[in-house]
């Protein structure tokens, strides 16, 4: 008997998936709940023009200062 993959949370879906890998069913739980929480993800274009590379460095540098600001306090 499967378990209910509903009530597992991300952490027990992700563990169950890496002992019963040819589980799709629990794979395809685990994706729609990762994709679901991705709600507030930023996405950004392609970067093949040289203003995309640009937007794209940008948007790098920040992430990169807001990591480092999150580590020092």
């Amino acid at each position: 008997m499967k378990p209910d993959f509903d009530t597992m949370s991300i952490a027990e879906l992700r563990a169950y998936l890496l002992l019963h890998r040819n589980d799709d069913e629990a794979f395809y739980k685990l994706a729609d709940r990762l994709e679901a929480n991705s709600d507030d993800t930023d996405v950004y274009p392609i970067p093949d023009t040289p203003e995309n590379i640009a937007i794209m460095e940008a948007a790098i540098q920040e992430q990169v200062k807001k990591l480092e600001e999150k580590r020092k306090g």
